[in-house]
């Protein structure tokens, strides 16, 4: 048995659904796809799907091994890549994990671009604000929205992120617009569901001697991982909004939101391509990477 084709034939089956649609993928016939996984099966002396004339389903063995499985394939396709010639095309899979509204606003366009200069890169995008474990969910590389302090990973910074405080002009004349971030305190926060400290914003005052950020308490009664909900909750009146800028960015060129306390906003968010410090930066990941930093050009503010 040749044990890599069978495990990509397993492998094909469990993503495409059928053996039928696994032959199509992998030129060659049903028959052989489905006796590629009894082959499989055999040689673990376990099963590994359970057949019916309508669909497959995993087993509990073989949700464990197909994970486990297509790791290895990812492996034996990055150590491909490299000693692929000079000259020679990046090719293989490539899973990319992305916050979901930088995603959905910022690398569309982008992908497409990406795509059609590496036709042989098959690219899986999975779009959330969820802080993926890159190693064990099989991920080559993750786009974050951070000021990356995890050294647990290689990070290379794409590009920066301005910040923006800001509400509607009804909210601030009906609240009053804070002259200073400890002022915030009595105002209602829309807050992000992920931040690493919950119900706290952090600021830099620019009259101190050093500038250390400081953390200020704030109440909400809406915390949400939705950028647009975000957005549309600030512009609807429901209290303030504090992150990235591209998020609101519309709402205050039109005159929706009104921003405050500019000159106390804390240290730019960066946007960062990272990939686990154990694994050696393929060809595929590479030529990624420095495609993000050549479309947003790098050190242009988003």
């Amino acid at each position: 048995m040749d044990t890599f084709s069978a495990i990509r034939a397993f492998i094909t089956t469990v993503d495409t659904g059928s053996f039928s649609q696994a032959a199509r993928e992998l030129g060659t016939s049903k028959a052989t796809v489905s006796k590629q996984v009894a082959a499989l099966e055999d040689h673990l002396r376990v099963r590994l799907l359970h057949r019916t004339t309508r669909k497959l389903n995993l087993t509990d063995e073989g949700h464990i091994y197909v994970e486990r499985a297509r790791r290895i394939l990812d492996d034996l396709s990055d150590a491909e890549d490299a000693v692929l010639p000079l000259g020679a095309q990046p090719r293989g899979r490539l899973r990319i994990s992305a916050p979901h509204d930088f995603g959905t606003i910022h690398l569309a366009e982008a992908l497409a671009v990406f795509l059609g200069r590496f036709p042989l890169i098959r690219m899986e995008i999975d779009f959330s604000d969820r802080l993926v474990d890159l190693v064990d969910e099989g991920f080559d590389v993750a786009i974050r929205i951070s000021r990356m302090d995890d050294s647990s990973l290689i990070a290379r910074r794409i590009a920066p992120i301005d910040m923006a405080l800001c509400a509607a002009p009804g909210y601030w004349k009906k609240y009053g617009k804070p002259t200073h971030p400890r002022e915030l305190s009595t105002h209602n926060a829309i807050m992000y569901l992920y931040l690493k400290t919950p119900g706290e914003w952090f600021f830099c005052d620019p009259t101190a001697q050093t500038n250390a950020p400081f953390g200020v308490k704030v109440g909400t009664n809406l915390t949400t991982n939705n950028g647009g909900i975000s957005c549309s909750a600030a512009v609807q009146g429901v209290g303030i909004f504090y992150g990235p800028a591209y998020i609101v960015r519309e709402a205050l060129q039109n005159g929706k939101l009104e921003s405050a306390l500019e000159s106390f906003y804390n240290a730019p968010l960066g946007v960062y391509a990272v990939y686990p410090s154990r694994k050696n930066l393929s060809p595929k990941v590479r030529v990624f990477i420095d495609f993000l930093v050549e479309w947003f050009h790098y050190t242009s503010a988003l």
